[in-house]
């Protein structure tokens, strides 16, 4: 039976040709987990390291697992990661529609162009019907469906068709030999082909499967490396015989390994492990997320074998996919701890400032202190944004403490030694004629030595009393300043309370 092949030509003649094409496209049922930012970091690494062309694409048919502003999330992740695509479903392209769901007519078109082929045939099986184990000896079985929908005449099927009987269309599989396919990670591998079941390309309801459509979109949008899980190699000889039998040339694969939350077990949202969003909302940097994301599964090679701080456009530099580990990659929210604290201390005062600003205001309320002052004290000591809060809160207001903290044996200082400092504190500081931090400092520093005590032996008594706590940013000399004279002489005086004097 003749098929007219107007449309076809004419979808080929469209395709882009000519440099690197890669293509995110997730599917909008959730949020952007720590192994779909890495996939859309590598994916964007390529063609931006080649020149090339980075496209991103909403992959939809799935409609019954769709999340209600999920590709919202992708858009302001994407955006805030710098990740910007070169052709989508917001800005267009000359590929488009990026979206699956609008493509079903494509889909549809593609299906029976298999057919025609040969390589594809209407199942007006129902649920279950043809579906066998099949035992290849040595414990393993593979599901395959076989039943005789690929053997009826035109005529049979024209009946069915006309009868109203629904039908899905099976991409039909060779039974004897071998398929093999080719990874950049993993290199050449071979299955064969008993092992691989009659899939499912086109649904009763018209939408392809995933493994149909990404296929399809992959050749019409001209794409030339397609990065995804490991997950999907056991996948990859269904797509090279799809391939095959519309007689395209395979893209180049790039499977990475799986990002696991331990040696066991993969990350996963079921099991509280952490999305994009939720990193961000605990405090992490986008860029220090984006490079710990970057080395999970993935090492430099040479002269910067290693270096581990990367900043986007120096990951595009020296970004190769020779440097992608078989190896699945252990998620460890420690050493994403450390990337975040180098890349605040090594942020600039005045942006650091800014970005800490609105963590210090959660806690600390009263205007007269100085947000940006604390900030100084904080860059060097702080690890994550969400420690802030709770690092700064007694400049608001002095918490409940014991008296006991006043008793330092490394300081050297007792209750009644702590009540001593307390009060010649008091008189140096109040006498002072201009409260800075210098003043402050020069005036506790002479004082320890007219006492004839060791520096610590003032401060430590002088800090538990301004702030309440043993552990804090900045120390005696710095809180005091910020904290003013009114203040820092009103706490000192309780904590002299506090000792009993």
């Amino acid at each position: 039976m003749s098929m007219d092949m107007t449309y076809f030509e004419e979808m080929e003649a469209k395709i882009p040709t000519g440099g690197v094409r890669t293509r995110f496209a997730p599917s909008p049922t959730g949020y952007m987990h720590v192994g779909n930012l890495r996939t859309a970091l590598y994916t964007y690494l390529i063609a931006r390291h080649a020149g090339g062309t980075f496209i991103l694409r909403i992959e939809d048919t799935d409609q019954g697992r769709l999340v209600e502003g999920a590709t919202d999330v992708i858009y302001k992740t994407m955006a805030e990661c710098g990740l910007t695509h070169d052709e989508g479903p917001d800005i267009g392209g000359p590929v488009a529609p990026y979206i699956q769901s609008q493509r079903r007519d494509t889909y549809k078109k593609y299906a029976e162009l298999l057919i025609h082929r040969g390589h594809a045939y209407r199942c007006f099986c129902k649920d279950g019907e043809g579906d066998h184990v099949n035992d290849l000896g040595d414990g393993l079985t593979v599901k395959r469906h076989i039943c005789g929908c690929g053997l009826l005449t035109q005529e049979d099927i024209q009946a069915r068709l006309d009868a109203g009987e629904s039908y899905v269309i099976r991409q039909r599989m060779p039974f004897e030999g071998t398929t093999t396919f080719h990874d950049a990670i993993y290199g050449d591998i071979t299955v064969k082909n008993e092992q691989l079941e009659d899939q499912i390309l086109l649904k009763t309801d018209g939408l392809p499967t995933y493994n149909f459509a990404n296929v399809i979109d992959d050749h019409l949008m001209g794409i030339t490396h397609v990065v995804r899980g490991s997950e999907y190699l056991s996948s990859a000889p269904k797509y090279n015989l799809l391939y095959e039998g519309f007689g395209w040339q395979v893209p180049t694969y790039v499977h990475c390994s799986p990002v696991m939350r331990d040696q066991h077990n993969k990350m996963s949202k079921r099991h509280g492990d952490p999305s994009y969003e939720d990193l961000k909302a605990q405090g992490f940097l986008t860029e220090a997320i984006l490079n710990y994301v970057a080395l999970l599964g993935w090492s430099p090679r040479g002269d910067i074998a290693e270096e581990e701080v990367f900043s986007l456009e120096e990951l595009v530099k020296v970004f190769d996919t020779a440097g992608i580990s078989k190896s699945p990659a252990i998620f460890d929210i420690e050493k994403l701890t450390h990337f975040n604290a180098l890349y605040l201390r090594a942020m600039g005062a005045e942006d650091f400032a800014k970005l800490a600003e609105p963590y210090i205001r959660q806690s600390v309320k009263n205007p007269a202190i100085d947000a940006a002052r604390v900030a100084g004290l904080l860059q060097a000591r702080c690890e994550k944004l969400t420690e802030i809060p709770e690092k700064v809160d007694f400049f608001d207001a002095l918490p409940d403490y014991e008296r006991d903290l006043f008793v330092n044996k490394k300081a050297k200082t007792t209750l009644e030694v702590s009540a001593e400092m307390l009060n010649a504190a008091i008189s140096a500081l109040e006498a002072l004629p201009e409260w800075t931090e210098e003043r402050v400092h020069g005036a506790l520093i002479n004082l320890a030595e007219q006492l004839g005590v060791k520096n610590a032996t003032l401060m430590w008594p002088v800090r538990i009393a301004a702030a309440g706590k043993t552990v804090t940013p900045g120390g005696a000399v710095e809180i005091c300043a910020i904290l003013g004279r009114e203040e820092t002489v009103r706490r000192l005086r309780l904590g002299l309370e506090k000792v009993g004097a």
